[in-house]
């Protein structure tokens, strides 16, 4: 008999209320997409939306097409549960919890998104120095306002890559500070990796094999794909289309900005710090 995953941690931080999935009401063929942080969640959204429309216009940005409920800040708690529950497509959520802290049900599809732990760094290296103090404040306030402010990034990279590294958020997590542990949300996936309504995609896979991926995302979804569309899918889930999108996120420019830097990481990642 198959052991099934337990929710049996609370994470609540700056960004994330896990509770606020207690509101969702699961559906036959729903669909989460999980990722740690900076790990390809707005690629994988993109492609998810273009299996399930099978075309390239959205009926709204990416943003409310795919919401993410476990989001403390960007709208509140009622407001979210009457997006999530008003969406008439098949749903593809988002959500950045680890799978102890996320509701597992058997009728749910669900994509794990993993990528190295170096490139997790630079994007959150960059990400976290293009806030801007409305995004802060916002982080900072709101429904269940965190304990502890969210941080102001060090100006030294290695500074930061010390923080992130060797400090957590949450108790049971050792690195990741000041978000959570990339490492403990792919170890509590992984560990169910033989369940057959869990997917692991890589990011380096994405980038190697794009329309390859694609597909296999589609069977593991149960989506028939007329073999006519595939073209228009796979070049409308490339990096340059994405940019030239309006429908995909307007994060997307902030986001190729990041990853141009995070072609080469610097020395830093690469080798051990000095002191």
């Amino acid at each position: 008999m198959l052991t099934l995953p337990q929710r049996t941690r609370v994470y609540r931080c700056h960004h994330l209320d896990s509770t606020r999935w207690d509101d969702i009401v699961p559906r036959s063929d729903d669909i989460v997409i999980t990722t740690s942080l900076k790990a390809g969640t707005t690629w994988t959204q993109r492609i998810v939306s273009l299996l399930v429309f099978q075309r390239v216009e959205l009926p709204k940005t990416l943003h409310w097409v795919s919401p993410w409920p476990d989001s403390r800040f960007i709208i509140p708690r009622a407001e979210m549960r009457e997006v999530v529950e008003g969406l008439r497509h098949r749903r593809f959520l988002k959500s950045h919890l680890a799978l102890d802290g996320l509701p597992y049900w058997e009728s749910t599809k669900y994509i794990y998104v993993g990528r190295d732990t170096r490139d997790v760094f630079m994007s959150t290296w960059n990400h976290v120095r293009a806030y801007t103090p409305f995004a802060r404040e916002l982080l900072n306030s709101g429904e269940n306002a965190p304990a502890e402010p969210f941080l102001e990034p060090p100006e030294d990279i290695r500074e930061f890559w010390r923080l992130w590294i060797t400090r957590a958020t949450h108790p049971w997590e050792s690195d990741g500070f000041p978000y959570w542990s990339h490492h403990h949300h792919a170890r509590t996936y992984w560990d169910f990796r033989h369940l057959p309504n869990l997917l692991f995609v890589h990011y380096n896979d994405l980038k190697a094999d794009l329309p390859g991926e694609m597909r296999r995302i589609a069977r593991f979804l149960d989506i028939e794909v007329p073999e006519q569309k595939w073209p228009m899918l796979a070049e409308a889930a490339t990096f340059a289309a994405m940019k030239r999108d309006t429908h995909a996120d307007a994060r997307l420019e902030a986001m190729a900005r990041a990853r141009r830097r995070v072609g080469d990481r610097p020395e830093i990642v690469t080798r051990p710090l000095s002191p």
